[in-house]
């Protein structure tokens, strides 16, 4: 499976947020690996806004696609 029909498989608007760095597919499982853009919302576009930075890596269990385990 590559990135781009990964693309179509998450939820709608999930990708403005998030890069796929890599999908990996094993015999029983999916693996989509996320990365979060340092993206502004658009409400507080001409704000001076501090990072805080990001949280550590999480692993969240989808739903099943074709009966194997999805990862993301």
């Amino acid at each position: 499976m590559d990135k781009e029909l990964a693309r179509l498989l998450l939820p709608e608007g999930l990708v403005e947020f998030f890069k796929i760095v890599e999908v990996v597919k094993a015999s029983d499982s999916v693996t989509i690996h996320l990365e979060e853009e340092n993206i502004h919302p658009k409400e507080f576009s001409g704000q001076k806004l501090t990072s805080k930075g990001f949280y550590e890596a999480a692993l969240i269990k989808d739903f099943p696609i074709r009966g194997k385990a999805t990862y993301l």
